[in-house]
């Protein structure tokens, strides 16, 4: 009994042991992140942004932390935060445009919000225009039983309305894919294929995809080979860890650097913005350890 005792002993030993070189490991990874992103200039081949939304900092401060990392753009703003990023020397790559009556569920796919739509959206076309910005989301609202194609037909129709004055002004609509399977159940524009579709139909240059690649891997896998034989009607990409939207690292099943590689190799000028949510305490830490991943030498 007394040697049986002993050896479990030793086992609670041994593992407790590994767990906390396993934890030091860890940290030592996070730590060394944190001090590429701070004490090294970016490599410059991606333009990196944030998403405003997951982090809980006022504006101002996400503006500041960010800036020490090398990061210049926060996404997500809308006009009412311009003047902040303005005081901070930061752009928004990516405008928001949610409204009270409109939004991911309510969108251009139903004939009823065009009216609604036309007149929201020129307003946020000439505020991102008049504060130099150039890329303005949009969403193409749940299909409530609608097919595919007729969901082409409406968004064509009502995306037309405000095309002719986006060119003018110099702004581009980027409608965002999304997943319909664990976050956005019955979005309509859930899959690559359909968001180029439209793009087809539309016509316009100032319309484009934003490439979320955590909503991707959800609903269809394929990252890499979609990004490569659709880059032309892709604006902007976001980032997020698969599954749980959290942390890019080794947590997760995609492996980032190689999805970095492939947006460079297909010219991309646009930005690629951080969209995950912070599962540690150190949310900048998170950033600065994502922002490395992402940074191609």
């Amino acid at each position: 009994m007394h040697q049986e005792n002993s050896r479990r002993d030793m086992i609670k030993k041994v593992a407790t042991m590994a767990f906390a070189s396993t934890a030091l490991s860890s940290l030592s990874t996070r730590v060394a992140a944190h001090d590429l992103a701070v004490d090294e200039k970016l490599k410059g081949k991606i333009n990196h942004s944030v998403c405003a939304w997951c982090y809980n900092l006022p504006l101002d401060e996400l503006c500041k932390a960010a800036k020490k990392i090398g990061i210049h753009s926060i996404d997500l703003v809308d006009p009412k935060g311009f003047d902040t990023l303005k005081k901070n020397d930061m752009i928004t790559a990516m405008v928001a445009s949610n409204g009270p009556d409109w939004g991911i569920t309510k969108g251009f796919n139903k004939i009823e919000h065009h009216d609604k739509l036309e007149e929201y959206f020129k307003y946020y076309i000439d505020e991102t225009a008049k504060a130099g910005f150039s890329n303005l989301i949009c969403f193409s609202g749940n299909r409530d039983g609608m097919s595919d194609q007729q969901g082409i037909e409406n968004c064509t129709k009502g995306l037309q309305r405000v095309i002719g004055y986006a060119e003018k002004k110099k702004v581009t609509l980027v409608m965002e894919l999304l997943n319909s399977k664990v976050d956005h159940h019955d979005y309509q524009c859930d899959h690559t294929a359909w968001g180029v579709e439209l793009c087809k139909s539309l016509g316009s240059p100032n319309f484009k995809l934003l490439y979320d690649i955590y909503h991707m891997q959800i609903m269809e896998g394929d990252v890499i080979r979609n990004i490569r034989d659709h880059h032309e009607y892709i604006a902007h990409y976001h980032t997020g860890g698969v599954p749980g939207r959290h942390e890019i690292d080794e947590t997760q099943e995609l492996y980032y650097p190689a999805i970095m590689k492939a947006i460079y190799e297909t010219g991309f000028k646009g930005h690629v913005a951080q969209e995950f949510i912070p599962a540690h305490k150190d949310q900048i830490a998170s950033l600065r350890q994502a922002i490395g991943i992402c940074d191609l030498a």
